[in-house]
């Protein structure tokens, strides 16, 4: 028997994909509890669509995650920091500073947790940093750190 898996089912396989099982296997077990679908032309083509729909929003996510860091690396964000003459600060900049810096200059909501520091940012400069966005994709933003009183 044919089935359309709707969740990961260990030993079968991942949800979405079509499984050949034991005929009671289906009927009694995955049919029943909503694990799967009986593959027939009609839920097959409704699966190829869903593909086909999750690909589009995949690729539309993809072109606005590379479009938003090629933005991202065009420009340098600012933050003000207290700090003493010699351009020391008191404290760190944090990556939440960073993230709500990037909102505000960019309009870019990033979570705080996808920014990726080499080091702690102790002193007034220009800083590099790694901000992953959606799929994989990647921008070095340019964090340029002015000390104040």
């Amino acid at each position: 028997m044919k089935v359309i898996l709707k969740q990961d089912i260990k030993g079968v396989g991942k949800a979405g994909t079509v499984a050949d099982v034991a005929e009671g296997y289906g009927r009694n077990y995955l049919l029943p509890r909503g694990l799967a679908l009986e593959a027939t032309a009609g839920t097959l083509a409704q699966l190829a669509g869903q593909r086909e729909a999750k690909e589009r929003r995949d690729e539309k996510i993809l072109a606005e995650a590379r479009g938003v860091a090629a933005m991202l690396a065009s420009k340098a964000v600012e933050i003000k920091a207290k700090g003493g003459d010699r351009g020391k600060l008191f404290g760190a900049v944090t990556n939440a500073q960073i993230a709500e810096a990037l909102h505000s200059a960019f309009g870019v909501d990033v979570d705080r947790h996808k920014i990726e520091l080499p080091e702690a940012i102790k002193a007034a400069g220009d800083y590099a940093c790694t901000v992953k966005l959606a799929h994989g994709v990647t921008a070095r933003v340019t964090v340029r750190v002015v000390a104040g009183a």
